[in-house]
């Protein structure tokens, strides 16, 4: 059976949360060995028992969301097959994770896949984006009336609304609060950028492998993810990633950047299919599907 493991990066957790993520775990048939970063200033006292599956790391400093995750990453390479890299606010039902690893073990082109995310009312969280252009980020954030029609339009477009989120799609930016990799593309690709403290390393490791392998949302497997928006909340952590996505930018180029273009141009082609297969006496146009044509 192969090896599958999984990490999560804490940083002053609830121990409500980090308990109803380790109920669900350890409920897994399929159980994925699990390495706790705390990036806290303290060691956060567990909720649970020790158990041999699980390893704990308190670090002496803060070092950032993805760095965290490298310390595991860089644990497990060469021994495992899968790694999970979860939030700590997700959770999820019994046999949704046997789901995933059946399907990448059955899948072995997809070096990346990200499950249907709901809230925890049920309603979907729409995770599936294009890589972003400065203004897409913007507008998302900063809607303003007489522009706020239009740039609804927009948003819906860049994040794939008109798919419906109920079929298989290859996205180029997964959300990075639930990721499943193949350990082998990210011995290829890299790990999480860590000049990228938090927010856009999941833009950066998603186009990454996008550009090698596929990178799937799988609507056959859901979770839920108790999402709290901190950036819309909390002034610093609005900082934060605005000084990261600046990064991002500066890495990936700002306005003239072709291999974006080309990218989220072949994101959408791929629903020309489903246009086609509607057929023409079918209520599916192309109005359905922004930015096709």
């Amino acid at each position: 059976m192969s090896r599958i493991t999984a990490s999560v990066v804490l940083y002053k957790t609830s121990a409500a949360q980090l308990h109803r993520l380790y109920e669900c775990l350890s409920r897994s048939t399929q159980r994925p060995d699990l390495h706790i970063i705390d990036n806290s200033p303290e060691p956060t006292p567990l909720p649970f028992e020790m158990a041999p599956w699980i390893t704990y790391v308190h670090l002496e400093t803060n070092l950032g969301y993805g760095a965290g995750h490298n310390i595991a990453l860089r644990r497990i390479l060469g021994s495992s097959e899968l790694h999970f890299v979860l939030n700590p606010d997700v959770f999820f039902g019994s046999g949704e994770l046997e789901k995933m690893i059946t399907f990448m073990l059955q899948h072995p082109d997809v070096g990346q896949l990200m499950p249907k995310v709901i809230y925890p009312d049920g309603s979907l969280q729409y995770l599936c984006k294009l890589l972003p252009t400065p203004a897409d980020l913007f507008l998302r954030r900063f809607m303003v009336w007489p522009y706020r029609r239009l740039a609804q339009q927009q948003i819906e477009r860049f994040e794939l609304r008109f798919s419906g989120y109920n079929r298989e799609m290859d996205v180029p930016y997964l959300s990075g609060c639930f990721m499943v990799f193949r350990t082998s593309v990210l011995q290829q690709i890299g790990l999480f950028d860590e000049r990228f403290f938090m927010y856009p390393e999941d833009i950066d490791i998603t186009r990454r492998v996008n550009a090698r392998f596929r990178t799937l949302f799988f609507p056959g497997a859901t979770i839920v993810h108790d999402h709290g928006r901190e950036s819309y909340k909390n002034t610093r952590a609005l900082w934060v990633h605005m000084m990261n996505l600046v990064k991002y930018f500066n890495k990936w180029g700002w306005f003239h950047d072709p291999a974006r273009s080309k990218v989220n141009r072949e994101t959408l082609l791929q629903f020309h299919a489903a246009l086609d297969e509607a057929g023409p006496e079918n209520t599916v146009t192309s109005a359905k599907f922004p930015g096709i044509y």
